[in-house]
């Protein structure tokens, strides 16, 4: 097939809804992958110690690497899944959470239901119900753990990743920098009404229009090493 009619196919309609079924079910298959990692992995992990728990921005938040250069009395454990929405974590508490009896959580969650694509799209209302039972069952099986409530990173929508135009519109449709803050300001209060800490620990992030800066992002979400060395610096005073 010549260049013409391979991009004449990825066009159509019915091909576009085809191929995000199949990446769909692809995500769902690697994150129950990831989730049975974590089950099998939580058998030799040490309880109370702190926990790292959210999507693909906590997931790949090279943590186990950097936590070397802290010298810290405790371990840090990852148990982000990438994909996942706050729907999705209420599935997964015991694997990602309570398994390891942590006494420190620090949790960002709910980036991809700002930027769903689904029937339904993105509704604030739904995360902030989905993120209010999220608090709650800490809460009440975790009352002596320290929560700690990320702000939402900012993203970058304006540089050029290479992104062809149809997903580049999915993937910033409403995961816009304003639905970031305006979900950032409802989150905290959640966080404050459970008496939870809520952390911006973005300092450094951004270019001088609020984006996150080009050089730090693989695709305008999603981070290198480089933006998490900056997040780390900002959270060593919580660690």
């Amino acid at each position: 097939m010549n260049s013409e009619k391979m991009m004449e196919l990825m066009q159509d309609q019915d091909f576009k809804e085809v191929m995000q079924a199949i990446m769909m079910k692809n995500s769902e298959e690697q994150k129950k992958s990831t989730q049975r990692k974590y089950r099998a992995l939580n058998q030799y992990a040490a309880k109370g110690q702190t926990l790292f728990v959210g999507s693909s921005l906590m997931e790949w938040f090279p943590i186990n690497e950097m936590q070397l250069t802290l010298n810290l009395k405790h371990i840090i454990y990852n148990r982000g899944i990438a994909g996942s929405t706050t729907a999705d974590l209420l599935e997964v508490m015991d694997d990602c959470i309570f398994d390891l009896a942590p006494s420190k959580i620090f949790i960002n969650i709910g980036s991809n239901d700002i930027g769903s694509v689904g029937p339904n799209g993105y509704e604030k209302e739904t995360l902030l119900a989905n993120y209010n039972k999220i608090m709650e069952q800490i809460k009440e099986r975790l009352p002596q753990c320290e929560v700690y409530v990320m702000a939402y990173y900012p993203i970058n929508a304006k540089a050029d990743y290479g992104l062809d135009k149809s997903r580049k519109a999915m993937m910033f449709a409403t995961r816009t920098n304003s639905n970031i803050l305006e979900a950032n300001t409802v989150i905290e209060e959640l966080a404050n009404k459970h008496g939870f800490h809520f952390i911006n620990v973005n300092e450094g992030l951004t270019d001088e229009d609020g984006n996150l800066k080009a050089e730090f992002s693989t695709d305008g979400v999603h981070m290198w090493p480089g933006a998490y060395a900056v997040i780390l610096e900002n959270l060593k005073k919580y660690l």
